[in-house]
C-alpha cells in the first residue's frame, strides 16, 4: 500500500495533538462464533480451493482433512482440490464481536511523525469536541494574529 500524501507540517511534532476515538480490539472486542457475526459463509456455505502442488496447499487440504472437524465434500479441479462446506459449518474466520463498550475519546501529543503520549482521556463525546473545538479556535486566532 502506498504512503499517504500528507503535507508537510509548519511546527515541530510537540507542538501538534491528535484527537482520535478507538476501540480497541482488546477491550472492545472478543471472538465470536460465525452465528453472532451473521457470517455469510457460514449461513450459505462456501468453497475453498486449494493448490495441493505445493507445501502450502498440502498442509491445508492435510488440515481441512484430518483437523478442521467440519463437513465438506471433495473434488479434484483444474485448479487443485475444491473442499465445499455445506451452510451450518464454522467457516475458519477469527470473527470479532463488539462487547458494545463506548469508544474511549483520546488526546495524544504529536501526530503521524510521533506519538508523545495521552494528554487526555474524555468520557463523554461531547467534552473530546469541545476540546477538539477549543484547540482549532486557538489555531485560528493564532493565524488571524499573524
Amino acid at each position: 500500500m502506498p504512503e499517504p500524501f500528507r503535507v508537510d507540517p509548519a511546527a515541530p511534532v510537540q507542538a501538534m495533538q491528535t484527537y482520535s476515538v478507538k476501540s480497541p480490539l482488546s477491550t472492545h472486542f472478543r471472538r465470536g462464533s460465525c452465528e453472532e457475526a451473521g457470517c455469510e459463509a457460514h449461513e450459505l456455505g462456501w468453497r475453498t480451493v486449494v493448490d495441493e502442488s505445493t507445501d502450502l496447499g498440502q498442509r491445508q487440504a492435510h488440515y481441512i482433512r484430518t483437523a478442521a472437524g467440519r463437513h465438506f465434500t471433495e473434488e479434484r479441479t483444474a485448479t487443485g482440490t475444491a473442499f465445499t462446506f455445506p451452510p451450518g459449518e464454522q467457516c475458519f474466520t477469527a470473527h470479532q464481536v463488539s462487547l458494545e463498550r463506548p469508544e474511549l475519546y483520546v488526546v495524544h501529543g504529536g501526530d503521524w511523525r510521533r506519538d508523545l503520549g495521552v494528554i487526555r482521556e474524555h468520557t463523554k463525546p461531547e467534552h473530546w469536541v469541545e476540546d477538539l473545538a477549543e484547540n482549532l479556535d486557538t489555531i485560528k486566532t493564532a493565524q488571524e494574529k499573524g
